[in-house]
């Protein structure tokens, strides 16, 4: 049944992502509606396939769902329909984004990197900005898949070093920057449906997001340095020693690394023709972004002379691939359903209203004030980066703000970031215990917490200026 109900699941979202993209196009009423039976298919396909504890979340959202709908809807059917359409565009998006992980597999990019950067790596503080930045660069690649993968690095390049305060070195490190990766990288879903959902704009919420990633990168480099006093380890020593013998194994000795090289050009060349196409064709950010990666893709294994392992990493993807990411998918998909039920009743209006009322009780209080705190909520019930921040902008979208959307869309980001870091029930955290041993407590709330309430202060500090300047 499993075999079976796997494959039915990978059938229907691929069809589903190629109707998309197909009816984006060339509209036909006919295709349209074939989404929403996919739709369908994929939620129960997901349930069949799925233990049920994987599924609880996503029974709930569509049982409130229906609940909504049945006691607020003029027309059940139609907008049951509709509801089922609601995440067309991240369906897409989050079926071709992992397509760009593929082109990492093929050379050693990252430890050529870690190679070349070594003069700037020989301090622990420097070499935790390295990472943290490092993260945050090949999360445009890999996403969330970039947690486990530089831990591997990393705990590969210091394999003698496992005691808690390397543990903590390290995780804190990988964790932060992929949690401050969502507030501007633009291939992270999350970050880019907040982007379009709010009607801001790409170029001012990036430059914004990026500065607070990189401010909150220094404060994490300023906690690091005391958490090393706190220890009592010399990491800097240690590191020194670890990149003397990496440099030994580089395949690239001299001045010149034709492999970071090749990843600068990798990186520049995919994000900047992102930019270039949508700016040429008019095309929303959530379609240009899934189709210029599928070109990408398939023209890096073409140049390279390697088209058999785009083959098997199609064919990997296609067969079972798909199937690993059945949890996110079927989430977003009741997330999305229960998003249109929610808009076209007045509860996202009975939401802001009770805002509203604590911010007359606390004059100081203000909707940006406490939107984080939504996000932070709904994480710590299990609910991951992506359906959070589509649930919360799903609900802002349709209000109203008196503020620039860009301060709206970093409130919302901050609070994802904070989300990512501290809750033990969201996929990062659960994945770094998983390769580090620690529980999930450890490595979110004891570890974290101290920084992310730092960062709410400075994020709030910058938006509740803004505001009432």
């Amino acid at each position: 049944m499993n075999r079976k109900a796997a494959r039915g699941f990978i059938f229907s979202v691929s069809a589903y992502a190629l109707v998309h993209f197909v009816t984006y196009f060339y509209e036909n009423a006919a295709l349209t509606g074939m989404l929403s039976v996919l739709g369908v298919l994929i939620l129960v396909s997901a349930f069949l396939f799925l233990p049920f504890k994987k599924i609880q979340l996503q029974l709930f959202l569509v049982l409130m769902a229906l609940v909504v709908l049945f006691f607020t809807s003029d027309s059940f059917g139609a907008d049951l329909i509709h509801g089922l359409q609601q995440m067309r565009n991240l369906i897409g998006l989050l079926l071709i984004v992992p397509m760009i992980s593929w082109v990492l597999k093929e050379e050693p990019y990252i430890e050529e990197i870690m190679s070349f950067a070594h003069n700037f790596l020989n301090r622990s503080q420097k070499f935790y900005f390295g990472l943290m930045a490092m993260t945050q660069v090949i999360s445009h690649f890999l996403l969330f898949g970039v947690v486990p993968m530089m831990y591997r690095f990393i705990d590969t390049f210091l394999k003698e070093h496992k005691d808690e305060a390397w543990e903590n070195f390290k995780g804190t490190a990988i964790l932060r920057g992929f949690g401050l990766s969502t507030l501007w990288v633009i291939s992270i879903p999350s970050f880019i449906f907040a982007v379009e959902a709010l009607e801001a704009t790409l170029w001012k919420s990036m430059v914004l997001g990026f500065a607070f990633a990189l401010a909150g990168t220094i404060l994490s480099v300023i906690f690091s340095y005391y958490q090393e006093k706190k220890y009592g380890v010399d990491f800097s020593f240690v590191l020194r020693q670890e990149i003397d013998i990496a440099m030994k194994n580089s395949r690239n000795p001299g001045k010149w690394n034709k492999d970071v090289a090749e990843f600068v050009f990798l990186f520049v060349s995919l994000f900047g023709t992102i930019f270039l196409v949508h700016e040429i064709t008019g095309l929303e950010f959530l379609l240009t972004i899934p189709l210029v990666i599928l070109v990408w893709t398939l023209f890096y294994f073409l140049i390279k002379g390697r088209t058999s392992s785009f083959v098997v990493e199609t064919r990997y993807y296609f067969s079972a691939g798909i199937a690993k990411q059945a949890q996110q998918f079927s989430i977003l998909m009741a997330a999305g359903v229960l998003i249109y039920a929610l808009n076209q009743s007045d509860v996202g209006n009975y939401v802001i209203s009770g805002m509203n009322f604590l911010t007359g009780i606390i004059p100081v209080l203000n909707i940006l004030f406490l939107v984080p705190f939504i996000v932070i909520l709904l994480g710590f019930i299990g609910l991951g980066p992506l359906p959070v921040i589509v649930l919360v902008t799903g609900v802002l979208e349709a209000i109203p703000f008196p503020y620039p959307p860009e301060l709206v869309v970093l409130a919302v980001t901050s609070g994802s970031v904070i989300s990512i870091i501290l809750s033990p029930f969201v996929m990062p955290v659960i994945i770094l215990s998983s390769v580090n041993g620690l529980s999930g407590i450890r490595n979110g709330l004891q570890f974290n917490l101290k920084f992310a309430v730092a960062f709410y202060i400075m994020v709030q500090l910058f938006i509740q200026t803004v505001i009432h300047l």
